[in-house]
Protein backbone atom coordinates (compact mmCIF):
# COMPACT_ATOMS: atom_id res chain seq x y z
CA UNK A 1 0.00 0.00 0.00
CA UNK A 2 1.32 3.43 -0.94
CA UNK A 3 1.26 5.68 2.12
CA UNK A 4 2.72 8.75 0.41
CA UNK A 5 -0.77 10.09 -0.40
CA UNK A 6 -1.69 9.97 3.28
CA UNK A 7 1.58 11.67 4.14
CA UNK A 8 0.84 14.46 1.63
CA UNK A 9 -2.63 14.97 3.10
CA UNK A 10 -1.27 15.01 6.64
CA UNK A 11 1.46 17.52 5.78
CA UNK A 12 -1.02 19.78 3.96
CA UNK A 13 -3.41 19.66 6.93
CA UNK A 14 -0.67 20.46 9.45
CA UNK A 15 0.78 23.29 7.36
CA UNK A 16 -2.64 24.82 6.73
CA UNK A 17 -3.59 24.53 10.41
CA UNK A 18 -0.31 26.02 11.65
CA UNK A 19 -0.54 28.95 9.27
CA UNK A 20 -4.03 29.75 10.51
CA UNK A 21 -3.29 29.06 14.18
CA UNK A 22 0.12 30.69 14.70
CA UNK A 23 -0.91 34.30 14.01
CA UNK A 24 -3.81 33.96 16.44
CA UNK A 25 -1.58 32.65 19.22
CA UNK A 26 1.49 34.81 18.58
CA UNK A 27 -0.12 38.17 17.86
CA UNK A 28 -2.70 39.42 20.33
CA UNK A 29 -3.30 42.75 18.57
CA UNK A 30 -4.82 43.11 15.12
CA UNK A 31 -2.23 42.99 12.32
CA UNK A 32 -2.43 46.25 10.39
CA UNK A 33 0.49 45.86 8.00
CA UNK A 34 -0.93 45.23 4.53
CA UNK A 35 2.05 43.16 3.41
CA UNK A 36 1.91 40.82 6.41
CA UNK A 37 -1.86 40.43 6.09
CA UNK A 38 -1.53 39.64 2.40
CA UNK A 39 1.24 37.11 3.02
CA UNK A 40 -0.80 35.36 5.71
CA UNK A 41 -3.85 35.27 3.45
CA UNK A 42 -2.07 33.67 0.49
CA UNK A 43 0.28 31.34 2.41
CA UNK A 44 -2.04 28.27 2.53
CA UNK A 45 -2.61 28.49 -1.23
CA UNK A 46 1.11 28.75 -1.90
CA UNK A 47 1.92 25.77 0.34
CA UNK A 48 -0.75 23.62 -1.24
CA UNK A 49 0.43 24.58 -4.72
CA UNK A 50 4.03 23.70 -3.83
CA UNK A 51 2.94 20.22 -2.80
CA UNK A 52 0.43 19.69 -5.63
CA UNK A 53 2.33 20.88 -8.71
CA UNK A 54 5.14 18.27 -8.48
CA UNK A 55 2.49 15.57 -8.24
CA UNK A 56 1.05 16.78 -11.55
CA UNK A 57 4.29 15.93 -13.35
CA UNK A 58 4.72 12.50 -11.75
CA UNK A 59 1.15 11.17 -11.47
CA UNK A 60 0.64 10.56 -15.19
CA UNK A 61 2.40 8.23 -17.60
CA UNK A 62 3.74 11.18 -19.58
CA UNK A 63 4.64 14.73 -18.65
CA UNK A 64 2.77 15.85 -21.79
CA UNK A 65 -0.54 14.59 -20.39
CA UNK A 66 0.20 16.26 -17.05
CA UNK A 67 0.80 19.57 -18.79
CA UNK A 68 -2.39 19.12 -20.83
CA UNK A 69 -4.40 18.56 -17.65
CA UNK A 70 -2.78 21.56 -15.96
CA UNK A 71 -3.49 23.85 -18.92
CA UNK A 72 -7.13 22.75 -19.10
CA UNK A 73 -7.51 23.22 -15.33
CA UNK A 74 -6.01 26.71 -15.48
CA UNK A 75 -8.28 27.75 -18.35
CA UNK A 76 -11.39 26.35 -16.64
CA UNK A 77 -10.46 28.03 -13.35
CA UNK A 78 -9.81 31.31 -15.15
CA UNK A 79 -13.31 31.05 -16.64
CA UNK A 80 -14.71 30.76 -13.07
CA UNK A 81 -15.89 27.15 -13.34
CA UNK A 82 -16.62 25.21 -10.17
CA UNK A 83 -13.93 23.08 -8.55
CA UNK A 84 -15.68 19.86 -9.56
CA UNK A 85 -15.91 21.03 -13.17
CA UNK A 86 -12.22 22.00 -13.20
CA UNK A 87 -11.24 18.60 -11.77
CA UNK A 88 -13.41 16.67 -14.23
CA UNK A 89 -12.19 18.65 -17.23
CA UNK A 90 -8.54 18.27 -16.29
CA UNK A 91 -8.95 14.52 -15.65
CA UNK A 92 -10.67 14.23 -19.02
CA UNK A 93 -7.84 16.08 -20.71
CA UNK A 94 -5.27 13.76 -19.14
CA UNK A 95 -7.29 10.70 -20.16
CA UNK A 96 -7.68 11.83 -23.78
CA UNK A 97 -4.02 12.89 -24.02
CA UNK A 98 -2.88 9.50 -22.65
CA UNK A 99 -5.01 7.68 -25.24
CA UNK A 100 -3.64 9.84 -28.06
CA UNK A 101 -0.07 9.23 -26.88
CA UNK A 102 -0.72 5.46 -26.89
CA UNK A 103 -1.63 5.66 -30.57
CA UNK A 104 1.48 7.64 -31.53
Amino acid sequence: MNYSVYLYILVMAVVTYLIRMLPVTLFRKEIKNRFVRSALYYMPYACLACMTVPAIWHSTASIVSGIAGLVVALIAAFLNRSMVTVALLSCGAVFVTERILELV
